[in-house]
């Protein structure tokens, strides 16, 4: 598929629970512009998280913060916070006022490789967005991009239709560094990629 058949995926994409939309996330096109260049991959791993009553979440027990406010405004909505010196990319799910949202947590690099290998300091492909923190440092992922809307086609990150994968090709499995966690598995990985976390 070239890049002029892709389609921005629309804002009603997210407005659903967020683990249909972390497992629906898995195998789309995740671009970031800037300087008028493109970086960006296909995402092949994600983590649900549901908000007021996720003990992991920014929102839990519906705190208001700088950063959690963010994730009351609706599907389709940017949350880029820091956790250890790490950035990560996070999508909000829902309608506005339910503070549930998607972590991107790998990409397969298909766009801008060259730069994305200068941003990170490294040569293998496989070791360029394989984590949340290298996806973000990759594409030059920072809190300015808070509050900006993916299908948002002149926003400097959007997320496009690439490839659907079928829940065969989906692994589930609890989510990484969580204390605190749901009982039901909420991270969703591409079976047999090599570019997923360790």
């Amino acid at each position: 598929m070239s890049e002029r058949e892709l389609h921005i995926l629309s804002k009603e994409f997210y407005n659903k629970d967020p683990s249909i939309v972390a497992k629906k996330l898995l195998g789309k096109l995740l671009i970031r512009v800037i300087n008028g260049q493109r970086l960006g991959g296909m995402i092949v791993e994600t983590e649900a998280y549901y908000g007021i009553d996720d003990p992991a979440s920014r929102a839990y027990k519906g705190r208001v913060t700088k950063i959690s406010r963010i994730m009351y405004e609706g599907p389709g909505t940017v949350l880029v916070y820091m956790v250890h010196a790490n950035w990560l990319f996070n999508v909000i799910t829902e309608p506005p006022g339910v503070p549930s949202g998607v972590l991107v947590r790998a990409l397969e690099p298909t766009i801008g490789i060259e730069l994305m290998k200068k941003n990170r300091g490294v040569k293998d492909i496989h070791k360029l967005c394989n984590g949340p923190g290298k996806l973000t440092k990759a594409l030059s992922i920072d809190k300015s991009l808070n509050g900006y809307k993916v299908y948002d086609p002149h926003s400097p990150v959007m997320i496009f239709n690439y490839r659907e994968y079928s829940e065969s090709e989906i692994i589930s499995s609890k989510r990484v560094g969580v204390t605190r966690d749901l009982e039901i598995p909420l991270r969703f990985y591409v079976r047999n990629s090599k570019f997923v976390s360790k």
